[in-house]
């Protein structure tokens, strides 16, 4: 005969499911991966412009840092383009440059070329120290037209855009034109904006 009440049976159940689910949390908790010990910080290349027409690219520059943020000298960097689509070459005509990192844990893509396809990519960072590694990407955008330090203007924009901004300016010039016409001048007062029910 069983001389457990049948509360007392809930009550043990209940204990061992919740050591058990414990001892799962605590199991997964050690086997959790620690976090990255190295990290990538992009020092120069993201959001670059780059010019087709004069093949002038922005050379990425990155620094890798271990986990106390001490730079790391000696680190492999693989800089990888795409494959197809807008990207670009390196020195060596490839779209895969490797290098090493400096006392400073500085690495640059030398050589980047822009391809002739317009629009934006990413390039892909693979860092290897060790036993360790970190990836990061570098977004930039090749352009066709002149690029400066506001940015790029000729063939920027789609020209869908371009058409939308003619026809804007066509009509304040057209607006302009006709409050000049008549003999007495037009004044324009901002009204009061309501908001009501539909």
């Amino acid at each position: 005969m069983n001389r457990f009440h049948p509360g007392m049976r809930i009550v043990a159940a209940v204990l061992c499911f919740l050591l058990t689910d414990v001892g799962a949390s605590n199991l997964m908790a050690q086997t959790a991966a620690p976090p990255p010990r190295l990290q990538i910080t992009i020092l120069d290349g993201e959001g670059a412009l780059n010019n087709i027409k004069q093949r002038v690219a922005r050379e990425p520059i990155v620094q890798v840092e271990d986990e106390n943020h001490k730079p790391v000298a000696g680190a492999v960097v693989i800089f990888l383009l795409p494959d197809s689509g807008p990207g670009g070459t390196f020195l060596d005509g490839t779209n895969m440059f490797t290098t090493t990192t400096d006392a400073e844990g500085k690495a640059v893509a030398s050589g980047l070329k822009p391809n002739n396809v317009a629009g934006k990519f990413q390039i892909r960072v693979r860092v290897k120290h060790g036993d360790d590694t970190a990836e990061a990407t570098i977004g930039q955008t090749n352009l066709i037209g002149a690029v400066s330090g506001g940015g790029a203007v000729a063939h920027a924009f789609p020209a869908k855009w371009v058409i939308v901004g003619i026809a804007a300016a066509g009509g304040v010039a057209a607006g302009i034109i006709a409050s000049k016409g008549g003999s007495h001048s037009t004044t324009i007062t901002p009204g009061t904006p309501t908001v009501g029910a539909p």
